[in-house]
């Protein structure tokens, strides 16, 4: 009996793979090729969905256009980013419909005031660096806290815009200059990559900040 529930269970293993590897070999040479025929406008279509709903590879699809399309690819980073701004608004409303109180239930309420007044106070940069950076970040949560925060929409917009038109428009021309096989490379090293831009932009940041505090005492 023990035999037979470890051939069924090896039978059940064996199946999962097989469907797992026909679903991607699907998604390779069929699904894939498919929306990518769908150029500026699936860019803007896929980034939609994946910042409002459904996860999606972006990255991947991003490679795949500007690896066609290789004199255009500055256009497959703006329509993507500006899908992904509007998209955005959908969990950024959500937040704003209702994440105060889901925030409260877990924090009290003096937590919660400090934590709004850290984040009004850098409220740009609190969307546009996550935005920058590769998965696994988790940029909904981010997003979400904009809506709870208030942040306003136009500002919000903007912050996602730029962090993705940043983020996609590097990862294109490392597929320019490396082939599509970037994609791989980037989701290797996307903690490394995410610690190196966070560093990037906090040196910015002091700088910018020792500059504004320099002025300040000047005047």
């Amino acid at each position: 009996m023990v035999f037979l529930n470890g051939r069924f269970a090896r039978r059940k293993g064996n199946g999962l793979k097989e469907f797992f590897a026909h679903w991607m070999a699907r998604w390779n040479h069929v699904i894939l090729p498919a929306i990518i025929k769908l150029g500026f406008a699936g860019a803007f279509a896929v980034a939609l969905l994946d910042s409002s709903s459904v996860p999606v590879p972006m990255d991947l699809f991003i490679a795949g256009w500007v690896w066609k399309d290789r004199p255009h690819f500055w256009v497959y980073c703006l329509m993507a980013a500006l899908g992904s701004a509007i998209g955005g608004l959908l969990p950024y409303f959500i937040g704003r419909a209702g994440g105060e109180l889901f925030l409260l239930k877990r924090v009290n309420r003096a937590r919660f005031d400090q934590i709004r007044i850290r984040f009004e106070k850098q409220e740009f940069l609190a969307i546009a660096i996550p935005s920058m950076l590769p998965p696994p970040t988790p940029w909904k949560i981010f997003v979400f806290s904009a809506g709870v925060f208030e942040m306003p929409i136009v500002p919000f917009m903007l912050a996602v815009f730029t962090g993705r038109l940043i983020r996609w428009s590097v990862l294109s021309l490392l597929v320019l200059k490396l082939g599509p096989g970037a994609v791989a490379l980037v989701a290797h090293h996307s903690l490394t990559v995410s610690v190196v831009v966070l560093g990037l932009l906090m040196i910015g940041f002091a700088w910018w900040w020792l500059r504004r505090r320099r002025k300040a005492a000047i005047l």
